[in-house]
């Protein structure tokens, strides 16, 4: 039995999410934030050493990281489902856009996040800052385009892992001008699939 650990209002939503989409059983170990610091809590460290959240446990494996455990779930269970052959024209789109949510897109999320809460002391920065958020949302909101997922036709799993770049960036304020990408991310979360996973994951508000 798949074992995710689930840490509120964190990426491990976008792994129930996937198992949804995947039909799989799976059971949810839970964990909550800190209120005071939102911080995950120590018992985390118990399950891997770096204490974050998702981590997955399958058939004696440990698997920590989204991208590592989307791409896992998928190749083992999916069936052919979630990812473009490897023959495919579209396989090489697909491993770039399954990096770049975390390796590029969500880097001036992160930023945004940090520099809101220095307040005045972030200021000086706030200028680099809106150019890294407009070059890389206007390459998503480019690289969308008319179609409905950002590989082929279907969803796949780099979208699993871009929508909540998307998310994150929404709730920041920082989505306003695309607005390829808020249709984008209303169409994902009008899935049954999504749905269901919130319902078993619960309360998901990324700006708390």
């Amino acid at each position: 039995m798949i074992t995710v650990h689930h840490l509120n209002n964190s990426r491990s939503q976008r792994i129930l999410w996937l198992l949804e989409e995947l039909g799989l059983d799976y059971e949810i170990k839970r964990y909550q934030r800190d209120p005071q610091t939102n911080l995950a809590p120590e018992e985390l460290k118990k399950v891997h050493p770096l204490g974050k959240s998702p981590v997955i446990t399958d058939d004696g494996l440990t698997i920590a990281e989204s991208g590592a455990i989307v791409d896992y779930l998928i190749r083992k269970y999916g069936k052919g489902a979630l990812m473009p052959d490897e023959a495919s024209p579209d396989y090489v789109t697909y491993l770039h856009w399954m990096h770049y949510a975390e390796g590029s897109a969500m880097l001036p999320v992160m930023l945004s996040m940090y520099l809101m809460r220095l307040g005045e002391a972030g200021k000086p920065l706030q200028p680099r800052l809106e150019s890294e958020v407009a070059n890389h949302f206007g390459y998503l909101e480019n690289a969308l385009g008319a179609r409905d997922f950002f590989v082929g036709s279907g969803l796949t799993g780099a979208d699993v892992q871009i929508t909540f770049v998307l998310e994150a960036a929404k709730t920041l304020g920082l989505l306003a001008p695309y607005p390829r990408l808020n249709a984008y991310l209303q169409r994902v979360q009008a899935r049954d699939a999504y749905k269901r996973g919130i319902e078993r994951g619960g309360q998901y508000d990324l700006g708390r």
